[in-house]
């Protein structure tokens, strides 16, 4: 298919694209990586008038750290954050969601921005935003506000940005150092979203789970925190009766579709796989 006719702009700062999504209105769209709007697009799902192109605001890229906190620009390649010594260091979970996302050719374009912005629960990074506790900056006509990632996703591809706004940058504090970290992912082909994922980051002091955070990805209509399956873990030694009891939590608040990817009851026991998988792999990685 081939889209419909559009307007291209290349705005060349933040303030500029916010003033064309403002006075366009409706009409038009924000293009990050293009890769959940452009195949929209070929199939007349979205017929926007004008696309406005983020892809020259230098603004909107890099990898930094601000004090206790990483600072990531809404326009960074997940090739980026793959390559990134900074993220290696100090959130290298990342790096391991990142290098499942889609093929190389996706990942060298694609942005963690446009990831996280469109609210597609079949996307990785919103999942593992919420298990790092991450806020989003939105900029749009009436200024600068910062959003929770956790209060962020409202349905599929319904989420908390307004009219006229763009995701610029994504933030979290630095993990501990000793932190144990793992994203599980089992799709059916390269390329493809999850069947069900699960991303876990945990502390571990005198044998014992001090901290914990789970979330899922794929497994219903917005990513999800596992809240009660972290407090599973919390206070244990991290044993099989803890394992087991976390993943039977994660199951209980998923809610997958039946798809190509398998019925519903099949995701549901794939998603305890990978939470035990992670749990297993963090406590590891714990030091």
């Amino acid at each position: 298919m081939i889209p419909g006719r559009f307007t291209y702009h290349r705005p060349g700062s933040v303030s500029e694209a916010v003033k064309l999504l403002a006075s366009l209105g409706e009409d038009a769209r924000p293009l990050a990586g293009g890769h959940s709007l452009i195949p929209m697009m070929k199939l007349r799902l979205a017929q926007p008038e004008h696309l406005i192109d983020l892809g020259r605001i230098t603004a909107l890229k890099g990898i930094r750290r601000d004090g206790a906190e990483i600072v990531i620009g809404a326009m960074t390649t997940q090739a980026e954050i793959i390559g990134s010594a900074l993220l290696g260091e100090t959130a290298p979970i990342l790096a391991e969601a990142a290098i499942v996302i889609a093929d190389p050719q996706v990942r060298y374009v694609g942005t963690i921005g446009g990831n996280v912005a469109n609210g597609d629960p079949g996307n990785d990074m919103p999942g593992l935003m919420l298990c790092l506790d991450a806020h989003y900056t939105l900029v749009g006509p009436v200024g600068t506000r910062k959003v929770a990632a956790r209060d962020f996703y409202e349905a599929a591809f319904f989420t908390k940005l307004q009219a006229g706004e763009i995701v610029t940058e994504l933030r979290f504090a630095v993990p501990a150092a000793n932190h144990g970290w793992a994203y599980e992912k089992l799709k059916r082909k390269i390329g493809d979203y999850a069947v069900a994922a699960a991303a876990v980051t945990l502390a571990v002091s005198g044998g014992k789970c001090t901290s914990a955070a789970i979330a899922l990805t794929n497994v219903a209509q917005t990513p999800l925190l596992a809240v009660d399956a972290a407090k599973a873990l919390v206070g244990s030694s991290l044993d099989k009766s803890a394992i087991d009891a976390a993943a039977k939590a994660a199951m209980a608040i998923s809610d997958p579709v039946a798809d190509t990817r398998g019925p519903k009851e099949y995701r549901q026991s794939v998603l305890g796989v990978m939470v035990r998988r992670a749990i297993e792999r963090a406590k590891s990685r714990a030091r």
